[in-house]
């Protein structure tokens, strides 16, 4: 059996916290940010975690992960 690839894409997109969820970032954070209130750029700068539903394809994408 050959090995796995991982998907290039999402292995820069998310990281394996020490519990074994997954942690990512959050996104609307690259431009057009004059109209976003200082609060609201500030908790988007904050990491996230997927939602339980999406953890089955992202294990898929990062097979070693």
């Amino acid at each position: 059996m050959p090995k796995m690839k991982t998907n290039r894409g999402a292995a820069k997109r998310f990281k394996a916290t020490g519990s074994g969820k997954i942690r990512r970032s959050k996104a609307f954070t690259s431009h057009i940010l004059t109209k976003k209130s200082t609060k609201r750029k500030r908790n988007l700068r904050k990491s996230g975690l997927i939602v339980e539903v999406d953890r089955k394809a992202v294990k898929r994408m990062l097979p070693y992960l």
